[in-house]
């Protein structure tokens, strides 16, 4: 008799940012609407999120990122220790797309850097999952980076001096997402997924050059990413881990 498996299915973490969420942004970059009534507007972002996921029947929802700027913000918007990271900071490089989209190719923006050392100002997305789950019965899923995804902000020991090596820097990191793991257990969290699409650039023989130039080749480059990954997913029973490549 044919086994029987169960279907699972869940949204990756991002969704689309409603109009209104994206005006508001940039009228509170401008200072022509309070942080009070710009976390309205996002809270109301996130509730229409949830309903949708919950309406396709999804067992497992997420807050739809509604609260990042990037998937990759996460870390730039709670840490101090890097300098000029904007958006363009995280989604610079060249992208192929359809008909619709197109290619796009974004050059790396000048002045990238680890200016210091990395000090937490608040936690990463504690807040979100709290938010999420005091609005759902389903299972809520939190997403974080996956720690060498941030190997494309390294410039070089020069800025700051806090860490002597790209290894040092992520490394750190790694102790970052980790601690944000451990308390998003503490708060009951039991399903966390990282994203690493880095992984898959490897295979761009443009990204594998970039990563060539800081000392890695791509079988060593993945190694010590997974390395990370490994450490900061490790250790935590009754934890749900996913990966998005």
């Amino acid at each position: 008799m044919a086994q029987l498996h169960q279907l699972h299915s869940d949204t990756v973490g991002s969704m689309l940012r409603p109009p209104a969420l994206k005006a508001a942004r940039d009228d509170l970059a401008a200072g022509t609407i309070s942080p009070a009534a710009f976390k309205r507007i996002e809270d109301e972002a996130v509730d229409g999120a949830i309903a949708a996921q919950e309406a396709a029947g999804l067992g497992v929802v997420t807050d739809g990122e509604m609260r990042r700027l990037s998937f990759q913000s996460q870390l730039t918007e709670a840490v101090d220790g890097f300098e000029n990271v904007d958006l363009d900071a995280l989604l610079w490089g060249h992208w192929h797309g359809d008909e619709v989209v197109g290619d796009v190719n974004w050059p790396r923006p000048e002045g990238i850097a680890v200016s210091g050392e990395l000090r937490v100002r608040r936690r990463l997305s504690t807040e979100e999952f709290s938010y999420l789950r005091a609005r759902t019965t389903r299972i809520a899923k939190v997403t974080l980076p996956s720690p060498s995804l941030y190997a494309n902000l390294w410039q070089g020991a020069g800025r700051g001096g806090a860490y002597p090596s790209i290894e040092s820097f992520l490394e750190e990191v790694a102790r970052i997402m980790r601690d944000e793991v451990a308390e998003l257990v503490r708060l009951g969290c039991t399903y966390i997924h990282l994203d690493a699409p880095q992984y898959t650039l490897i295979l761009n023989p443009a990204w594998a050059g970039f990563y060539a130039e800081r000392g890695w080749s791509a079988e060593d480059w993945v190694a010590f990413g997974i390395e990370l990954d490994n450490w900061v997913m490790e250790g935590w029973p009754g934890v749900t881990f996913g990966f998005h490549l």
